[in-house]
């Protein structure tokens, strides 16, 4: 994965308006099935991730762990962000294809 392309991409998605970021919204996103992709920082704390993850495997949505909290932060235009929310299945697409290339 070139990770420069993919961090270019998400705050493409952000600029779209498909992004959804905090860890409440995050979770309530993925209860209502409106993600089609959530990203989880590296760094974030074990807790968060575990939380997080139960609960997309819970709803069958897709997740991938990545970067960390600042390069994400970085990408949206935003201060740190620990996890991410793809709202669009097209953008959700191509994100997992950059990140598991």
């Amino acid at each position: 994965m070139n990770e420069q392309q993919f961090l270019n991409f998400l705050g493409l998605a952000m600029r779209a308006g498909k992004v959804k970021t905090g860890e409440s919204v995050i979770i309530t996103e993925v209860k209502k099935r409106r993600l089609k992709l959530v990203l989880i920082a590296s760094d974030a704390s074990e807790s968060t991730k575990n939380n997080i993850i139960n609960k997309c495997n819970s709803y069958q949505t897709p997740y991938r762990i990545v970067s960390n909290r600042n390069d994400l932060g970085d990408a949206l235009g935003k201060g740190t962000r620990v996890n991410v929310g793809i709202t669009d299945q097209g953008f959700a697409k191509k994100l997992m294809s950059m990140i598991d290339e």
